[in-house]
Formats: structure tokens, C-alpha cells, sequence
């Protein structure tokens, strides 16, 4: 019967052991679990800050569709030099908006690196300079005389 008890302490030990790879092998999933869930939060930032830019310019080409129709639309019901100011103020605001894009949009997001490529920031500032050229343009065509 001396051989029960360490037949049993033989059992107990492989079941530890046993149980010790199962505990090592589940903490590997986690930190790979944990590490998985930080990339994509990453990837999520990328996507949030291209929301946050398309938000910057749809603002901007509004404002300044708004600055241009301002001229057609308030023409003959107030005096010239108050639809050259909205224009103005309007024009101006869009400009910033293609500006404030640019700028938000090419601020570096912190590690870890995310999957998700972002947009070249050459693009950006092309696309975007000539968004406020066009603004320019239109800031001096609403002050042109009729």
C-alpha cells in the first residue's frame, strides 16, 4: 500500500504541471488578446481623425459655397459693402477650415503603430492648397465690381 500514496503524489504532480502549462499557455492568449485590442484602437484612431478631416472640409466648401451665394442672394436687399463683409468673413472662414484639416489630420498618433495606412500627407496638402487657392479666388471675385 506504500506505493498508493505516491502513485497519488505522482498523479497530483502531473495534473499541476498539467494545469501550470494551461495557465502559461492562457496568459500568452492574453497578452496577444491585449496586445490585438491596442492595434486596433490605434487603427480606430487613424479612421477617427479621417472622419474629423472629411468633417473640416465638407465645413469648408460649405462656408464658402455660402460666402459665394451670398453675393447672388443678398444683391439689391443690402448695400454692397455689408455683402462684400459676409462674403468676406465666410470666404475667410473656409480657408481656415482647409487649413485646420491639414493640420489636424497630420498631427502623429502615439505608439503602438496602427495597421491602418494614413492618408499621404503630400496629398493632403496639395488637394487642400488648392482649396484655398479657389477660396482666394473667390474672396477676390466678390469683391470685383458688377
Amino acid at each position: 500500500m506504500s506505493t498508493e500514496p505516491a502513485a497519488k503524489a505522482a498523479h497530483a504532480q502531473a495534473e499541476l504541471a498539467h494545469s501550470a502549462d494551461r495557465l502559461e499557455h492562457s496568459a500568452e492568449q492574453q497578452t496577444d488578446s491585449a496586445d490585438r485590442r491596442t492595434e486596433l484602437a490605434a487603427d480606430r484612431t487613424v479612421l477617427a481623425g479621417e472622419r474629423t478631416y472629411a468633417a473640416w472640409v465638407r465645413t469648408g466648401l460649405a462656408a464658402l459655397a455660402s460666402g459665394i451665394g451670398a453675393r447672388a442672394l443678398l444683391d439689391k436687399l443690402v448695400s454692397d459693402w455689408l455683402i462684400g463683409a459676409t462674403g468676406s468673413v465666410l470666404i475667410l472662414f473656409s480657408g481656415f477650415c482647409f487649413v485646420a484639416a491639414v493640420w489636424r489630420q497630420m498631427t502623429a498618433v502615439a505608439p503602438p503603430r496602427p495597421d491602418t495606412r494614413r492618408l499621404p500627407s503630400a496629398l493632403l496638402i496639395v488637394v487642400n492648397g488648392f482649396l484655398v487657392l479657389v477660396a482666394i479666388a473667390a474672396l477676390v471675385g466678390i469683391w470685383l465690381p458688377r
